[in-house]
């Protein structure tokens, strides 16, 4: 029993942090620049599909393909936020959700006509395959991997928004963009900066999620994205720390729902979704407006 518990925790923990690495970027892009952006779960997909093809490209190097896979997506990101979402931060959040889910829908047929609309085998990660025994029982080396992997990203985004100059920057120009742009703060190109960055996180999140769900598919960044979506409402809009928490929830949630209780697994995190916003309308850590 105790084995059992103890695999399911470390799934779970697992799980969360594949979130938390999407919806990282996302918390980030709407606290800053107060955007929903629902194309982050494309900027998810297109992050495993553009690290897949470098890694074929380059001699199945996969940690090459994960440094410019993406990279290639931050291209993206940075014609979306230059040429369309710059126009509609002064619009109501449905007018942004409907731009953003515009390209979900481009992106997922994007990859369709160049990778074709079949699923894709993602690779194996030479040193980190295989498992390791815990308790008794096997426990993929990878899943420990991106155990380790979220953690220090949290701390990374911590010590860059709480320690540098441009983290006091970027604060400073989310809570009053007018002033910072008064004392001569480039308020459009740090946003800019701050989107594709954003970018980048959903995206290294897809390249290393790619060997460990098992297959592309296009539409991929749907599930993940209202899974990011649902930890960023009960973390709290625009609170990283928020969404590191509700992503370990949601990860744990989902791991004991499968192992324990598969037939309602699916409406788990609604459940506790509905319970927290009853509770606590703005997150755990969201400021009541």
């Amino acid at each position: 029993m105790l084995t059992s518990v103890v695999h399911v925790c470390l799934a779970g923990l697992s799980t969360g942090m594949f979130i938390w690495l999407v919806a990282s970027g996302l918390t980030l892009i709407f606290g800053v620049l107060g955007v929903l952006n629902f194309a982050h779960g494309s900027f998810y997909m297109l992050g495993a599909y553009f690290c897949y093809t470098l890694l074929r490209v380059m001699g199945n190097n996969f940690w090459l393909g994960l440094l410019l896979g993406p990279l290639c997506v931050c291209v993206v990101g940075y014609l979306i936020e230059r040429y369309f979402l710059r126009y509609v931060y002064h619009l109501a959040l449905p007018y942004q959700l409907l731009l953003t889910f515009a390209f979900v829908l481009i992106f997922d047929d994007l990859v369709k006509i160049v990778w074709g609309p079949g699923s894709i085998g993602s690779p194996s990660v030479a040193g980190l395959a295989g498992s390791v025994p815990i308790l008794g029982r096997n426990f993929p080396v990878y899943n420990i991997f991106i155990m380790v992997v979220g953690p220090l990203v949290a701390l990374g985004m911590w010590a860059m928004l709480e320690r540098t100059w441009w983290g006091r920057i970027i604060r400073a120009s989310s809570s009053d963009r007018e002033m910072a742009s008064a004392i001569g703060v480039k308020v459009p190109a740090l946003f800019t900066a701050v989107f594709v960055f954003g970018t980048w996180l959903g995206a290294v999140g897809g390249g290393l999620a790619a060997p460990y769900v098992g297959l592309l598919t296009p539409g991929m960044g749907e599930s993940i994205i209202i899974d990011a979506f649902v930890v960023v409402v009960i973390g709290g809009l625009g609170s990283l720390k928020g969404a590191f928490l509700g992503a370990l929830i949601i990860g744990l949630l989902s791991s004991f729902g499968t192992r324990y209780i598969p037939t309602f697994d699916m409406f788990l995190t609604f459940i506790l979704m509905a319970a927290v916003l009853l509770w606590k309308p703005e997150g755990f850590f969201g400021e009541a407006k």
